[in-house]
Parts: structure tokens; sequence; C-alpha cells
């Protein structure tokens, strides 16, 4: 592949302007420039063929690229200056969404630096136990009954005070600390909910996300294996969150280990279904308990009647599939109406309540115990 993605930029760049910095990095030099618009029309025609599949054994494959664009003398005077800040220009191309190029500027050496500095906090976060789990209550649509909870990571940093997980789950998975970041969560929420359990509540199911970084590795079912075994929860109080994009990148070893962990009796669930690729006809093909519609959906279902025949459908359609179905983002009374009108399972969201830390769980555990 990498030799591939070599063959196609070299339709636009002379041999001896190509280099291979490393891994899936390439450096192209650029010279006798007539207009500063030149880097901008390679760089275009560059992920304009990168765009195109690629062709492997047995597969294709389609892929995006990110571009950096420094120039000389304005962006530096030497090589690693210029290398250095076309880096941090190709950093800001990926952070924009990727498939994309961006010129180097002042601000982004700043916020490259910053970047730097959280990614080697964010390394070190756990030994220093600044990570939190917030628990976001699940309830009963027909009853309001609390039947289980999504575990959502938190950091409090030092300085920036409680980071939610927008801040620094992407560079987590960039960096690969998502895969010890990830087991910790997993082992936190899973000896929560037992202590839980020991304490006479109900028994909750727990869900928790997956990341694809997780998903790859050999060593998932020993992880959870493990999570379970010390905290003493039984499985089938586990949810496994995964996207879409997991699923439909699933090579034949993910599957095999997601039928693994059914065989544990771990629960497994496709979250924020209606984001990705929306079809429900490869689900059949997963072993799968559970779906997740995405809040964009039920933002404007009680406004938009397509909003409310695509909601609709997508509930009839996964009962079909003997799915359970769990909403996100509920927000106001009229969407738990409409959830309970047309036989949603299940609702998430502020309504009932935002995440909160595990004491303030308990807390509402014990104000919505039976008397």
């Amino acid at each position: 592949l990498i030799k591939q993605v070599a063959d196609r930029v070299r339709r636009f760049i002379p041999a001896a302007s190509l280099a291979r910095i490393g891994g899936d990095q390439f450096g192209v030099l650029l010279t006798d420039l007539e207009t500063v618009g030149d880097p901008a029309r390679v760089a275009k025609r560059i992920l304009d063929a990168i765009a195109e599949p690629f062709s492997l054994p047995q597969q294709e494959a389609f892929l995006t690229a990110s571009i950096g664009i420094a120039m000389y003398p304005d962006d530096g005077l030497d090589v690693d200056d210029i290398l250095r800040n076309a880096d941090a220009a190709m950093c800001y191309a990926k952070d924009q969404g990727r498939n994309d190029f961006q010129f180097y500027t002042r601000a982004m050496n700043a916020t490259a630096f910053r970047r730097l500095e959280l990614e080697n906090d964010l390394r070190r976060a756990i030994e220093r136990d600044e990570l939190r789990v917030y628990y976001q209550p699940i309830v009963d649509v027909d009853t309001r009954q609390l039947i289980g909870a999504e575990a959502l990571v938190r950091w409090q940093h030092p300085r920036l005070g409680l980071t939610p997980p927008s801040e620094f789950i992407s560079l987590a998975e960039e960096t690969g600390v998502i895969v010890e970041l990830g087991k910790w969560v997993l082992e936190t929420a899973c000896s929560q909910n037992r202590r839980w359990q020991e304490a006479g509540f109900p028994p909750l199911a727990l869900a928790v996300n997956l990341s694809s970084r997780q998903l790859e590795r050999e060593v998932l079912l020993q992880t959870v294996r493990r999570a379970l075994n010390s905290s003493g929860m039984r499985a089938q109080y586990l949810i496994l969150e995964l996207t879409e994009s997991m699923l439909m990148n699933a090579a034949d070893e993910t599957l095999k280990t997601l039928h693994s962990l059914r065989a544990m009796g771990v629960q497994l669930s496709i979250d924020d279904f209606g984001t990705g690729y929306s079809s429900l006809s490869y689900l059949k093909n997963f072993p799968l308990d559970q779906l997740k519609i995405d809040r964009t959906f039920l933002k404007d279902a009680t406004r938009n009647e397509n909003d409310a025949a695509i909601t609709r459908t997508i509930i009839a359609m996964a009962h079909s599939l003997k799915l359970r179905v769990v909403a996100e983002g509920v927000e106001l009374d009229a969407q738990m109406t409409f959830l309970r009108e047309n036989g949603c399972d299940a609702a998430q969201g502020n309504l009932i309540s935002e995440p909160i830390p595990a004491d303030a769980f308990t807390k509402l555990l014990k104000e919505s115990a039976p008397e």
C-alpha cells in the first residue's frame, strides 16, 4: 500500500523531490515556484489521486491524506524548521477533519506545542490518578425505571480542570494511549458496578465504549475476562459498545473476537447508529444485542417528519432483528413521549440525568429504589 501511494504521488513530483520520512509520512520538496498557489494545486492533485481506491490482495483500500505546507524563507531558514513547521501544518489538517491541506502559520506552532504537552500529560494521567469515570443513567422508556448506565471517562487535569472526552479521546486514539485508558475504564466501571450490586441495588447493565485500537488487539478477550474476574461482576451485565465504522472495517479475526465475547456472556451494542453507513442490512452478520440511535435523529423527531420517520423505521427494523433499541440525547419530555409511542426500549440523556460521578449515581440509585 505504501508503495502504491508513493507511485501516485510521483505522478506530480520529480522522483528526486519525494522521500518517505517514516511510517506513512512522505516529504515533498517543491522548487521554482511561480506563485504561492502552486503548492496548493499540487496538494489538491495528490489528495485526489490518493482518494481513488487502492487494489490489494483480495480487497480494496480507501485512504485519505493530510498535507501540511511550509514555505522558505517565511516559515523557516533551515531544513529542520521547514520540516517541523510542515509537520505542524499537517497535524492541523488532521484536526480539521483530514483529507485536506493547510499552510503553516505561527499560531500552529503554539497549537502543536500545546498538543505535545497534552499528550505527555495524558500518558501519565493513569499513574497520577487523574482519570475519573462518570456514569450516565439509562432508563426503561415505559416505566422510567433505572436499568443501566454508560461509563464515560473524564480527565481531572491538574491545570485545565475537569476535561471532557472530546478534548482528549482523539489524541488518545492517535497515540495508542487509548488501549491502556480503555482497560482502566473497563476495570474501574466493572468494580463499581459490582459494589452497587453488593450494596443491594438491583443489577444494572453497564455500557462501556470500545475503541478500534482495543478491538484490533489480541489481548481484548483477556482484558475483558480479567476485568470481570477481578471485579466479580457477571458478564451478562456488561455491554461493550462499538461504532458502525468499526464493524464495517472488521476483519475475520475481529469477527471471531466478537463471537468469543458473546460466548462469554458479554452483550454487544452498536453506538451512534445513523452517523455512519446507516444500513441495517449488514447488522445480521454480527453478534449484536443492542442498537443506539444517534442523538441527531431524535433532536428534531418531534418537529421534523423526516427525522421522525427515520427514527420509527430504525426502531422497527432493529426489533425485527431482535435488537434492543436505546435512544441517546433525550432532553425533552416530548422526545420521551415520542420514543414510548414508537416502542423504543430505553433512553439516556440530560432529561434523565447528565453523566455524574459514582457517589452521585449511588445517591440516584437510593432515590429510585422501590419503597
